[in-house]
């Protein structure tokens, strides 16, 4: 392999293991903040409890997250010098202002968070959980914003020429809200609230598989269900506004999503397929015309395929990009239903009576991580061949210096290193639900199950 193919798949490694953690962190931030805030409203202490158990499961995943994003930071100057050159009065300044803004508010307050529940008042706390979600919510922001900057460049000026060509904000503003920039903030951050809640969820769904502590895990449920449920249904939404945004600015990849290589014709929508491109072609199950009416809402209405641009201008990979994004619409389309059905059986108190359920949902925790990752490969890899779209080519971006040894050398160790971090994670985090908010054991040791136990005599 050349050194630009390993070094992508180095940082696709490395920013995919990371990229566990920030929507882990953001999804349960907000579902604490619902515990907590419910606690503050109704004096129960099963939700202060509530509360506790996942702050220490949010400062597992906040530490994993914390230490395995420095390193991307480190592979724009050895493997992209001519990128960061290029792109540095941007990502500088989103970056900075996601330090003073962000990280600053989410770890300031994180102490209180972990430490501070018998030192301030309930309501000191709660707000402390507040600043913390809203820190990793605003983290969120300024990364995405600088990703947006990449697909949709707005608010700069190119100074100088050649390789000593960069790119210089005009206005930071028009920067910060480049086109795609507050659509896929939204669509991030909702992706986020999904990986938190199924988290929730899934914990939740063990337990009362296990018959652990019952009262405590059909609550959490139910309150990271809502936050599911809201956020599946939502997504549908800003998911759409995405591709709209993607079929304006990034015919390319639009075409690359859907497998369409006709230059200018009605366009169809696949829910499955293979994109062949060595014949141009796709095969699989379609909607005809369904693109053309989603984009255009006219059935008729002509779309750019990949026959449009030049073959040096198309994604190079259209059946990675085409799969990526279908299983993301797939297991989206999944949740929403999931979750909808569950609200049903909610409805007519069945929702804790079917077993089944209960197991699918212990291992739907992976469901939104996949999307996750999967959103993420199909809008990066369909905005190649450019790491600035339009505007500096991949190719061009990478380090003049760096020899292929080198970078298998360093993917090897951060292979190493990423599974044993990831193994420990795996570790800690069932260490601490097998041990439960209460204690180790088997039985219920809540407070109500000692209450009722106590009653009948068995304590």
């Amino acid at each position: 392999m050349n050194v630009e193919i390993l070094a992508r798949i180095q940082f696709a490694f490395t920013i995919s293991f990371h990229y566990i953690y920030p929507p882990l962190s953001i999804g349960l931030g907000l579902v604490m903040v619902a515990m907590e805030g419910l606690y503050l409203k109704t004096g129960n202490k099963m939700y202060e409890d509530m509360t506790r158990f996942y702050t220490k499961i949010f400062a597992l995943i906040f530490g994993i997250g914390v230490a395995t994003g420095i390193v991307m930071e480190f592979e724009f100057g050895t493997n992209w010098a001519t990128y960061s050159k290029y792109v540095g009065d941007v990502f500088g300044s989103a970056l900075a202002a996601e330090g003073i803004f962000a990280f600053a508010l989410e770890s300031g307050f994180l102490g209180v968070l972990l430490f501070g529940w018998n030192k301030v008042s309930p309501r000191v706390h709660f707000f402390a959980t507040v600043m913390v979600t809203l820190g990793s919510m605003f983290s969120a922001i300024w990364i995405v914003v600088a990703n947006s900057w990449q697909q949709t460049p707005a608010g700069y000026h190119i100074v100088g020429s050649g390789l000593q060509a960069r790119a210089e904000i005009t206005d930071f503003w028009a920067m910060v809200f480049n086109p795609s920039s507050v659509t896929r903030v939204w669509h991030v951050w909702i992706g986020s609230f999904l990986s938190g809640s199924f988290l929730v969820l899934s914990i939740s769904a063990w337990y009362i598989v296990k018959n652990k502590y019952l009262q405590f895990a059909k609550s959490a449920f139910k309150i990271a269900l809502v936050i599911a449920t809201i956020s599946s249904v939502s997504q549908l939404f800003f998911g759409h506004r995405s591709a709209e945004i993607v079929s304006e600015y990034q015919p390319a990849k639009l075409a690359a999503l859907e497998g369409h290589f006709e230059k200018s014709a009605p366009a169809d929508m696949y829910l499955f397929g293979y994109v062949d491109k060595k014949n141009e072609k796709t095969v699989g199950l379609k909607i005809p015309k369904g693109l053309s009416f989603l984009t255009h809402g006219d059935f008729n209405a002509p779309v750019r395929g990949l026959k449009s641009f030049a073959p040096a201008d198309r994604p190079q990979a259209p059946n990675f990009v085409f799969q990526s994004y279908h299983i993301m619409i797939a297991i989206g389309s999944f949740l929403i239903v999931l979750t909808l059905f569950s609200c049903w059986l909610w409805w007519k108190n069945a929702l804790f009576n079917k077993r089944w359920l209960m197991i699918l949902f212990t291992f739907s925790v992976f469901l939104p991580q996949l999307a996750n990752q999967v959103g993420w490969y199909a809008a990066e890899t369909g905005r190649q061949p450019w790491v600035v779209y339009g505007l500096l080519r991949t190719s061009d971006a990478l380090s003049k210096a760096v020899t292929a040894n080198q970078v298998i050398f360093s993917l090897i160790l951060f292979t190493l290193v990423y599974a044993l971090l990831f193994a420990l994670f795996i570790y800690l985090l069932n260490k601490k639900i097998k041990y439960g908010p209460y204690g180790k054991g088997d039985i219920d040791h809540s407070p109500q199950h000692k209450i009722m136990a106590e009653e009948i005599g068995t304590l």
